[in-house]
């Protein structure tokens, strides 16, 4: 399925209800419910934007999977996916940011484990463990992996997963959504050069977050 166009088509089904009573109120004259499913329908569509995006140069350079704020880094141990230990980047995204996932890496997607959850705030550390969440191994041809969890927030009640085990990806492809704030986070190898800090703000598909050895 192509998910290129301009905004995003799991929008649809909430831009054009929107748009819908929009109209709806336009034509019996009552202007201010009209105004209020106006702003709605340009606020949504906006959301579901999916902006072109140019990846940095480097074989080995990791990019970042969401647009948003880095707010935390720091080293973890995953055994269910990963042996040894990691370095965690979390990076939230808030309703105003693209929410459009792309891979921080090329290679090939060995898993992907979708997991039911609870729905707190995405920035609270207990979200990274507790909320609904979708897990997306790499292994890079280089043998390295790349673990990718999207991870939902107190409004998003839905991940989307556009990739499916087995398949081969390349770096700065789309490959998912979640929508209505939520948080993504990328654990890499433990001798990644990481070169954000928290407090940084990061684009999808475009910011360099790392680099592999």
């Amino acid at each position: 399925m192509n998910h290129n166009s301009f905004i995003i088509r799991e929008g649809l089904p909430f831009i054009i209800p929107f748009g819908i009573f929009t109209l709806i109120f336009s034509i019996v004259d009552i202007i201010w419910v009209a105004s209020i499913f106006f702003i709605a329908t340009c606020f949504v569509a906006w959301f579901f934007r999916n902006p072109e995006r140019e990846f940095p140069e480097g074989e080995k350079a990791v990019i970042s999977p969401a647009d948003g704020e880095v707010i935390k880094i720091e080293n973890s141990m995953d055994g269910d996916f990963l042996d040894g230990p990691t370095q965690k980047i979390s990076v939230f995204m808030n309703v105003f940011d693209v929410h459009v996932n792309r891979m921080p890496y090329s290679g090939t997607v060995a898993h992907i484990q979708y997991n039911k959850g609870k729905f707190f705030s995405a920035n609270l550390d207990k979200a990274s463990e507790l909320n609904e969440r979708n897990a997306i191994l790499i292994e890079t041809d280089d043998g390295n992996k790349i673990l990718t969890v999207q991870i939902a927030g107190l409004i998003a009640r839905r991940i989307e997963c556009w990739v499916k085990e087995g398949m081969q990806v390349r770096k700065g492809e789309r490959f998912g959504l979640i929508r209505f704030g939520s948080r993504l986070e990328v654990f890499l190898p433990s001798d990644a050069i990481i070169s954000v800090r928290v407090g940084d703000r990061v684009r999808a598909g475009e910011t360099l977050i790392g680099w592999l050895k």
